[in-house]
């Protein structure tokens, strides 16, 4: 039997012992401030689409959109990401480019109604809206670089023109954030910020968002563009060029299998650093809960709370809405 009379000098467990103790001397915060609701946008009026891989995420139509929004701000969420999901898809990604398009539409009717209090951000990419489902322009079965980033310049402008707070590039062709605020600032969006996917990994974990936007490349894969999901250096590189060319903000995604790489980022960047929070992560934490292995509130905050004590300063995720519904911050 261990001596009774035993004397510590280090006991950490007395800053453990209540629940005040805890809260007052936890090391990092998760406010809803610091988290981004994605959506999926579709064409039209009065339309919700539950998307059956993410259950509680639905396909909206603007009008639909503004009501969620509205009542999320009201809660507290106050930053969106919207993925737009056209009805028609071709070879030129036409849809991109077109100022009637739903995200376009979108943009202008959340800014209308909420100002400054809102901030939208908006991706950028071709692959919901290219019939092959690549990220650019395929020329001999190759994604073709430079003409893909003129591309994205030019969808950028769209949606800086509908009131975009951020244009947020996910392609990872090489040298688009330049191209993007050249062409920005010449439209007069000098004003309009760039997230920058900088460290988006060629992962499995995109399964459910792909099946949400209809963006599954129709041949090979994305492993010419998107990073291999083996490298450390090559993420830290891609960061610092999108820093020069003028990034506002980075992002590593996915977040969960890679906070090593959101710590070494956040140690090397001077502007904020973003996590996302992607649809496989989200959808294996709904699927646990199904199957009653897990406390949807305790798993998530865990979750969202590891990326914050990475080094992250805003998280992207799906769950934002749930937890500002069910207060589960409060």
């Amino acid at each position: 039997m261990p001596d009774p009379s035993l004397s510590l000098t280090h006991r950490p467990r007395r800053l453990r012992r209540n629940a005040n103790l805890r809260e007052m001397i936890a090391e990092g915060d998760l406010p809803l401030r610091r988290l981004v609701q994605g959506h999926f946008v579709v064409p039209g009026k009065d339309r919700v689409e539950p998307i059956a891989s993410l259950p509680g995420i639905a396909r909206l139509s603007a009008d639909r959109l503004l009501m969620k929004v509205d009542r999320d701000l009201n809660l507290g969420v106050r930053a969106v990401m919207l993925f737009g999901v056209p009805e028609a898809k071709d070879a030129k990604a036409s849809g991109a480019f077109d100022a009637q398009g739903e995200v376009p539409q979108a943009v202008q009717l959340l800014k209308q109604n909420f100002g400054d209090d809102l901030c939208v951000m908006t991706d950028v990419c071709l692959c919901p809206y290219t019939d092959h489902g690549h990220c650019g322009f395929v020329e001999g079965g190759q994604v073709v670089n430079d003409q893909s980033v003129f591309a994205l310049a030019e969808m950028a402008g769209v949606l800086a023109q509908a009131g975009a707070d951020f244009i947020c590039p996910s392609d990872m062709m090489d040298g688009r954030i330049g191209a993007i605020r050249s062409h920005l600032d010449g439209q007069g969006f000098e004003n309009t910020g760039i997230l920058a996917y900088s460290a988006k990994y060629a992962s499995s974990f995109y399964g459910p968002f792909r099946e949400a936007a209809g963006s599954s490349p129709g041949f090979g894969d994305r492993r010419s563009y998107q990073m291999d999901t083996r490298n450390t250096r090559e993420a830290l590189r891609e960061v610092q060029l999108d820093l020069e060319e003028g990034a506002d903000m980075v992002m590593v995604k996915p977040a969960l299998a890679y906070l090593d790489i959101v710590r070494l980022v956040s140690e090397i960047a001077d502007v904020p650093v973003v996590a996302y929070n992607v649809s496989g992560e989200y959808a294996m934490v709904q699927l646990a809960v199904k199957e009653g292995l897990a406390d949807e509130r305790t798993m998530v905050l865990e979750i969202l709370g590891s990326m914050r004590r990475a080094g992250s300063d805003l998280i992207v995720t799906y769950h934002a809405s749930r937890i500002a519904r069910e207060g589960w911050l409060s």
